[in-house]
């Protein structure tokens, strides 16, 4: 997202570029059987929490009208369009919608997103060449974006500390906090860990959202082996480090739903989670191998992750997004047409009003939130 231009490779070294990821996927899934629980919106949108815990709160009808109107106000500005109905999908009874305007003038928060990505991504990134469309946008509303570097190849305890460093190593804010930290993938539970581990970071976070985050894990790490992971260090230009080693260990469903249940989430913090449920058709021809195998467990899936395994405990869901987990936020094909053509076939995304809308979502919802509690006698 914020990496610089750098010279094109040709087509020879782009494909075997794509070769190592293709080799990197691939190894981690199976042969492909009979969905044990198929493909379905008429689901309940929400899942089943501990009693223990705050059950999670429905405001996709809210983020629907964001989404819409941003999506309206910029579709010929902005790459890869789509209409509102296709890049939403609708699980189960959406609530009604609420028919307030959306405001779509200047941020009066500023508020920061900082983005902590997937398992790898620092493998890869200097080959992605992200052109950084989406922190260039957002700014314009007032906004702000950044990507935080952690240890593609590490465990979530090993991350966390990175991103408590990056954030203690920032300039306090003066009012109101103003980060966003929002874990894509992987990144979701790294930060999850983060928030718990150093209480010091709290008062700096204003929101927490995990976008198509693994917080419940992945049946996929369960068959899956670090040293295949570590297939992502032999991309040509990559500077990751082996790490730990704990990447894939710390994505398998026993550890983290073992972590969820020894650790609470401090309550103080707001959750936000973005989902991806996809229809099938939306799959690229690349993911549909790791899509089908975990169809297995169940079809609602983005290729990666199962739709209720990336629901923060007692967060708002905020929206069901009709993409793959790479379309999400991974923008292989505006980079790499060729190979987009071949294998990301559904990697087009509206991720700049996407992005643009989910900070004016959680804006909102804070400032609603944050008068509620003012107004809410102290005995209540």
């Amino acid at each position: 997202m914020m990496a610089t231009a750098m010279p094109a490779t040709n087509a020879a070294q782009r494909m075997r570029v794509f070769s190592l990821l293709v080799a990197a996927c691939v190894s981690l899934v199976g042969c492909a059987a009979k969905p044990l629980i198929p493909y379905s919106t008429d689901t309940p949108p929400l899942i089943l929490v501990p009693a223990s815990q705050a059950a999670v709160l429905d405001k996709r009808a809210r983020f629907r009208e964001i989404f819409c109107a941003v999506l309206q106000a910029r579709a010929s500005t902005l790459p890869d369009y789509r209409p509102c109905e296709d890049a939403l999908t609708r699980v189960g009874t959406e609530p009604p919608g609420t028919a307030l305007p959306v405001d779509l003038g200047a941020s009066r928060r500023h508020l920061i997103a900082l983005v902590v990505p997937g398992i790898g991504y620092d493998c890869f990134k200097a080959w992605l060449n992200a052109p950084g469309t989406v922190t260039s946008h957002v700014r314009q509303s007032g906004y702000d974006a950044m990507m935080l570097d952690v240890s593609g190849l590490s465990g979530s305890a090993h991350n966390a500390r990175q991103i408590r460093d990056a954030i203690m190593a920032m300039t306090p804010p003066d009012g109101p906090a103003r980060l966003v930290l929002i874990g894509y993938s992987k990144g979701a539970p790294d930060i999850l860990e983060a928030v718990v581990a150093y209480p010091e970071i709290r008062g700096r976070v204003a929101a927490i959202v995990s976008v198509a985050g693994a917080v419940g894990g992945s049946p996929l790490a369960n068959d899956a082996e670090q040293y295949q992971a570590d297939l992502l260090r032999h991309f040509p230009g990559a500077t990751c480090t082996p790490g730990d080693g704990g990447a894939v260990q710390s994505l398998r469903p026993a550890t983290r739903k073992a972590w969820l249940a020894s650790n609470p989430l401090p309550r103080e913090l707001h959750y936000y989670s973005l989902v991806t449920f996809p229809k099938p058709e939306r799959i690229s021809s690349i993911l549909k191998r790791s899509y089908d195998k975990l169809s297995r467990v169940d079809a609602r899936n983005d290729s990666q992750v199962i739709f209720y395994d990336q629901i923060v405990p007692g967060s708002t869901l905020v929206g069901y997004v009709n993409a793959d987990h790479w379309a999400l936020a991974v923008p292989i094909a505006r980079v790499h047409t060729t190979i987009g053509s071949l294998f990301v076939t559904q990697n087009a995304y509206p991720r700049e009003a996407l992005t643009e809308a989910l900070l004016r979502f959680v804006e909102e919802d804070l400032a609603t939130t944050s008068q509620s509690s003012l107004e809410t006698p102290a005995n209540q």
